[in-house]
């Protein structure tokens, strides 16, 4: 018998009409900014009224076609500009995928991610496998969720009726600070792939990366954008940057990890009813630090020994932060 992710208490009305798409950019501007105890104040308010506060949503990503992406994202060691020494790999086999994620339902992670390194997801027969992926991954009660790149209103629908979930397409950064990080492709490009996902009735996953050489204010830009999509992504994956030997960001200095903070505790204010991730770049933080992440309102990591292509704690460690701090991973129940 197949499980289903257990859903949190639903928001009172009340919180519900808190929730805010109108947000003004010097609104958003003086959040980021407040000082620390007020911001984290405020932020774990908020994530109270809308989530339980010691339950995390465990998520595993897996890549499932490497390498070779014709995209030039400065950050990421797939792109075939960049000799970053990933081998490329053509798309697995879905009865492997489906095998991966029956192990991770098997340690309780409720939600499975699939990736392939794609500017515009295919069609043919390598579309057919990745709905076969997400149909076996779906009937084993799991949340499915799938990044592929740009998507076609037709591949959306099909997706949809595959049984995915979710579809990840993060902004990346602010509108004004993109171009220095891609050129393939422009910002309408993924704001035209987010709309066709909500016409198909999948939700959104979408967030940014942090640390890739972007000022504050490309930061406060990043989630001025994010809250003013109506409806909020239900998920908002907060990235730090894995820098990476042979991509343009190798050299980058290290963030100051109380900007995760700092964002993090943003976006759950802007967006109260979101599930924000603690995604990318975890591997570099210190426990403290992912705690403090947790208390400005991050309700979900993934776990797995990686990260598409980038290190990520080992299960062990997850296991011993969570239960270090009387957290619990968000259970499933049977059908």
């Amino acid at each position: 018998m197949g499980t289903k992710p257990m859903l949190e208490a639903a928001p009172s009305a009340g919180a519900t009409r808190d929730v805010r798409h109108d947000w003004k950019r010097a609104e958003v501007e003086a959040i980021y900014r407040a000082a620390l105890p007020e911001l984290m104040f405020r932020a774990q308010t908020i994530h109270r009224q809308f989530h339980s506060p010691d339950r995390v949503q465990t998520c595993q990503l897996i890549s499932i076609k490497t390498g070779g992406c014709p995209e030039d994202c400065a950050y990421c060691p797939q792109s075939a500009h960049y000799d970053a020494g990933v081998e490329r790999e053509d798309l697995l086999d879905p009865e492997h995928v489906i095998s991966v994620a029956r192990e991770a339902a098997g340690r309780g992670v409720t939600r499975f991610c699939m990736g392939a390194a794609w500017r515009q997801a295919p069609g043919g027969q390598e579309f057919e496998n990745v709905l076969e992926m997400v149909r076996g991954v779906s009937a084993l009660g799991m949340e499915v969720c799938c990044t592929l790149g740009m998507l076609t209103d037709v591949q959306a629908v099909k997706l949809k009726e595959a049984g995915l979930n979710a579809y990840n397409h993060n902004l990346d950064t602010s509108p004004d600070f993109y171009g220095s990080i891609i050129t393939t492709r422009v910002y309408e490009d993924r704001l035209k792939t987010l709309a066709a996902v909500r016409r198909a009735g999948i939700t959104v996953c979408c967030g940014g990366i942090l640390g890739m050489g972007e000022r504050e204010t490309d930061r406060i830009g990043l989630l001025h954008q994010l809250a003013s999509l109506q409806p909020h992504p239900e998920s908002v994956p907060i990235n730090m940057l894995v820098r990476v030997e042979g991509t343009p960001l190798a050299a980058m200095p290290p963030l100051d990890p109380m900007e995760m903070v700092r964002a993090i505790a943003t976006a759950r204010i802007l967006m109260p009813a979101s599930r924000v991730r603690l995604a990318a770049g975890r591997k570099q933080l210190s426990p403290e630090a992912v705690t403090l992440c947790f208390l400005a309102g991050a309700n979900s990591i993934f776990v797995g020994e990686k990260l598409l292509t980038t290190p990520n704690p080992g299960p062990d460690e997850d296991e011993q932060l969570l239960q270090s701090l009387g957290m619990k991973p968000l259970e499933s129940h049977a059908i």
